[in-house]
This record gives C-alpha cells, structure tokens and sequence, in this order.
C-alpha cells in the first residue's frame, strides 16, 4: 500500500463533520501530498500550516512532519507493543506507509487521520483490515462482550438507521446477541454500503483480526473484512477524493 487519503474532522464529537482533504503517494523514493477537492468543500477546514497552498504538489525525500510525529518511535517502551496490535512484526519493520494504513495517525490532540483506498487482492475480492471504531460511544455492557471476542469470530456488519449524528453509519454486533460492539470506519462506510448491496450475503465475510486487551480502545480490536469486487465498483472515486491541482491524475503523483 503506497498512497493514503487524509481526512480531516470539523468537530470533537462524533457527530460532526467529517471528508477527505488530501492524498499521500509514496513511490519508493519520494513522497508527495497534494489536497483534494474535500478541502475546499468542507466547512472550517484550514490548509496545514506546513502545506499552505492547496493547488500545490508538495514533494520530499522524507516523510512529511504532520505524518512523522502520528507514527510511535522506536526508542519508546510500548513500541513493539504498537506494531503488535496492528498485525506487524517488530524484527522486520513495516514503512511508514504500511503503518499509517492501518494506525490511521490518530491522535486524541488533533482532528486527523488517514486511510488507504482499497483495492483488490490477488484474487480479485475486496480485502481490507480496520480497527473499530466508535467503542467509546456503545453501552458499558458492549466492552465486556469486546474482551470475549475470538480471532476468527465472525462479525455481523449492519445499517444503524437509527443514527441520527450519521444516517450512513454501519454498527458492527455479534452473530448470536446481535450486541452493537463498534462501528465500520466512516471512511469505509459508502464503500461497503457498495458492497452489502452488490454482493451475495454468503461472499461478504466481516471477522475479528485482533484483539488487544492492553492497547487504547482505538486500536482494541483488529477487523478483517473480504468480500466480492463488484463490476464498476470504484472505491473513493466522489469528488471530495479528486486532487485540487490541474492536470494531476488520480494518485498524487508530477
């Protein structure tokens, strides 16, 4: 995985507003941001403070420092820790790219985070891993079924019609109790409403990847999910996906 979308939230609950500003493209040699059309559109976003122009191609030999400083350093204690709870091995280090796909950066201090747009597998299906999200916001009672889920246990995504912060909002809940333990990335959520409508229900397999007890309640629970690659199906192709920049393809690249 070598690009990733930066979104950016306009608020400090859950119920505020919430898109793509940006792109990060890692070709081997150098990285390259550029905003997209969601940073124009999106009401109270700023341009960084580091990247103030937004019809700007910014390149460099190093990772960016809005991007550097959401990655744990190897000199802390719980870094080994960190790359465990994502699926990683500590002995052979993942790129920053590879980290941030499946960290998203977020950090409790900011309004950012990152995600890759998925692609198909060497299979052709759709496959993806996230971390839960919204554990905060479900009953006390939803944590303590978290500490009983299984590697392998199959997770039953579901349309939350009852939102009323975010009517395209998917619950995540157990097979047999039904409990609401989390919530689809809200960076997934319009792609996989794609794929529960385009795909036979027997091809869309939602599973527990992970669970870390002793990791923050944002990366307690590793998700897997794998499902058909429906025809035409172009994940994060909406306007907001789309560089500022004239004459810029898709990826962010000169």
């Amino acid at each position: 995985m070598n690009a990733l979308f930066v979104a950016w939230r306009s608020g400090e609950t859950h119920h505020q507003g919430w898109g793509p500003v940006g792109r990060l493209d890692y070709d081997g040699h150098t990285y390259r941001f550029c905003y997209t059309q969601g940073a124009q559109t999106l009401e109270g976003f700023k341009a960084f403070p580091e990247m103030q122009e937004l019809d700007q191609i910014y390149e460099s030999e190093k990772l960016f420092p809005l991007f550097e400083n959401r990655l744990l350093s190897p000199s802390r204690p719980e870094y080994e820790a960190f790359l465990h709870w994502s699926g990683f091995n500590a002995e052979d280090a993942p790129d920053p790219i590879s980290v941030l796909s499946v960290t998203e950066g977020r950090r409790q201090t900011d309004s950012i985070e990152v995600f890759p747009c998925p692609i198909p597998d060497a299979t052709g299906c759709y496959l993806n891993k996230f971390f839960l999200h919204g554990i905060r916001w479900v009953a006390p009672a939803a944590v303590e079924r978290l500490a009983k889920l299984q590697p392998g246990e199959r997770l039953l995504p579901m349309g939350d019609f009852h939102n009323e912060y975010d009517p395209n909002a998917l619950a995540v809940r157990t097979i047999v109790e039904r409990t609401l333990i989390g919530y689809v990335p809200r960076y997934l959520a319009h792609d996989v409403w794609d794929l529960l409508n385009e795909c036979e229900r027997e091809f869309i397999k939602l599973t527990v990847e992970r669970v870390n007890e002793d990791a923050p309640l944002q990366q307690r629970v590793l998700c897997r999910m794998q499902s058909c690659w429906p025809s035409g199906f172009r994940p994060c192709s909406g306007p907001e996906f789309q560089p500022i920049p004239s004459g810029v393809p898709e990826r962010c690249s000169a």
